[in-house]
């Protein structure tokens, strides 16, 4: 590994990548958590809509209990239907029963997305490595991991939650990522993904972050009823997914994974003018 020192701007090439899972590699849509929060909930006599169990999409899982229980609507129909708001013992115990339900759920939503390959391939030839990072414990990853090598990703690094002092918006599964690859600086590395929690995670690591639209959880769709929509019905949703992403802060802003190849000699022009993510923020969609 060549030795840099920063005494001055980092002006070289990109050298890794950290994707996310689902919605940004696996799970068009991001479909397999939702029904297991719903049922969670379901299971203490509390209902939540699918919007509302997207809401926190990133966050280790179990934080994004968490998040749900102190939403101010589900904490009135929890406090409504047990006489009290939720409690630590409560998210504890949801947390308890989702993990198999997660496990089963996670590998039943782990088709590619489509440019996935093409990406892993890219980097490789290009000395990139590709690392990745997910909301999903390491227990739940074990079955994914192993149905996604089977249909060829094999990604250098996996960094799960549990594994790192906090997940998202946290730059730790970053930060681990690089230590494993042996890859630095931070600027000479890509986040991408497809949430809010994600975005924020890039900044906090001071990596080129990249967000997806129609492949992850903002929109929120598979890839069948996806592509039933309308052209124009598409580009409207896809736009309205882009800004809430660009004001996250992402660097970039594109349709898939399939659409990052392209970018990366777009910031080594960058990084070459001495540019750098930091002084980025919102930059292009």
């Amino acid at each position: 590994m060549e030795i840099y020192v920063k005494r001055e701007r980092y002006r070289g090439p990109i050298q890794g990548a950290v994707l996310d899972w689902a919605g940004t590699a696996v799970d068009f849509g991001c479909l397999a958590p939702l029904a297991v929060f719903v049922e969670v909930f379901q299971q203490n006599d509390v209902e939540i809509t699918i919007a509302e169990a997207r809401e926190p999409m990133g966050l280790q899982k179990r934080d994004h209990i968490a998040a749900l229980c102190a939403h101010p609507e589900i904490n009135a129909r929890w406090s409504d239907r047990h006489g009290r708001p939720p409690d630590d013992t409560d998210i504890d115990a949801m947390y308890a029963r989702t993990e198999p339900m997660m496990i089963a759920a996670a590998g039943r939503h782990a088709d590619l997305i489509p440019g996935l390959l093409e990406f892993q391939s890219f980097a490789r030839e290009h000395n990139m490595s590709i690392g990745s990072c997910t909301g999903y414990t390491r227990k739940i990853m074990e079955p994914l991991i192993e149905r996604a090598r089977q249909q060829g990703y094999i990604p250098d690094s996996i960094v799960t939650p549990d594994e790192v002092p906090a997940g998202r918006p946290y730059p730790y599964m970053c930060y681990a990522n690089a230590i494993r690859m042996q890859r630095y600086p931070f600027e000479a590395m890509l986040k991408i993904g497809d949430t809010v929690a994600d975005v924020e995670e890039g900044l906090n690591a001071g990596m080129w972050t990249i967000a997806v639209t129609d492949t992850g959880n903002e929109m929120g769709l598979s890839r069948h009823d996806f592509e039933q929509l309308d052209p124009s019905e598409q580009k409207r949703r896809r736009v309205a997914v882009a800004q809430k992403l660009l004001a996250a802060g992402a660097h970039y802003v594109v349709d898939s994974i399939a659409d990052c190849i392209a970018l990366v000699s777009e910031i080594e022009v960058r990084l070459k003018t001495g540019d750098l993510p930091a002084q980025s923020i919102n930059g292009t969609q």
